[in-house]
């Protein structure tokens, strides 16, 4: 690997583990009453998002422990699975998540879990070989394009989980940027520049309605968004 090329890797890890770090500390900042909320995920309360966060963590744990020598199929953009239809909760696999999440109880089983199991996943990204290829959801990625497409999902769902929370400390900076960064080039436009980061993604992915003048803003865009990804 070139000079270059390992900075580069550098970079999305350390932006992997900023994203990353940040979402767990805004959940372990939770009072109890808090995960009663509601969160941004439709037909989730802040006690389901925190029980998907410990599924995703799983996952970055099971992939970056199963290689592959197959060629990439995907990378961080083409990892997403688009759908123009917004979900409703009653997937199969969202309602088994209210129930693992009701079976905790106690919110503090919950945020030791995560602690537990994420504090795993990112170490096992700051280890993982920088060349490395690896199989999930029958797809193969470079461990750099795994790794950035959890820079969104984890911005994505640090805005959901303080979507009722006013005061909340939102997702980091860079992690905002880049997210719509990528948004913008799996929808192929950028969004206006009049619109923030936040609204962006917001908008971008069914998160909430334009206003009438954001509306009007995105021109041609309008047709394209939102994006639902799975």
């Amino acid at each position: 690997m070139s000079g270059a090329a390992a900075r580069h890797y550098v970079a999305r890890v350390d932006l992997f583990s900023r994203t990353w770090t940040a979402l767990r500390a805004a959940v372990a900042g939770l009072s109890d009453e808090d995960f009663g909320r509601p969160s941004g995920c439709t037909g989730w309360l802040v006690r389901d998002l925190v029980c998907h966060l410990i599924v995703d963590a799983q996952d970055v744990l099971i992939t970056l422990a199963t290689p592959s020598d197959r060629a990439p199929t995907r990378d961080a953009l083409t990892y997403w699975d688009l759908s123009d239809t917004p979900p409703t909760g009653d997937d199969p696999l969202d309602a088994l998540t209210v129930r693992l999440a009701a079976a905790y109880e106690d919110p503090g089983l919950l945020k030791f879990h995560l602690d537990d199991v994420g504090s795993a996943a990112g170490r096992a990204a700051l280890l993982a070989d920088p060349a490395g290829r690896v199989g999930t959801r029958d797809e193969i990625l470079t461990v750099g394009d795994f790794l950035s497409a959890y820079v969104m999902e984890w911005t994505l769902h640090h805005l959901d989980l303080i979507a009722h929370l006013p005061g909340a400390q939102p997702p980091p900076a860079e992690g905002l940027a880049r997210s719509r960064e990528s948004l913008e080039r799996i929808v192929g436009s950028p969004f206006p520049s009049a619109l923030t980061d936040v609204d962006a993604l917001l908008i971008g992915t069914g998160r909430r309605a334009p206003t009438e003048a954001e509306q009007a803003g995105l021109g041609d865009l309008a047709f394209r968004v939102p994006l639902y990804l799975g």
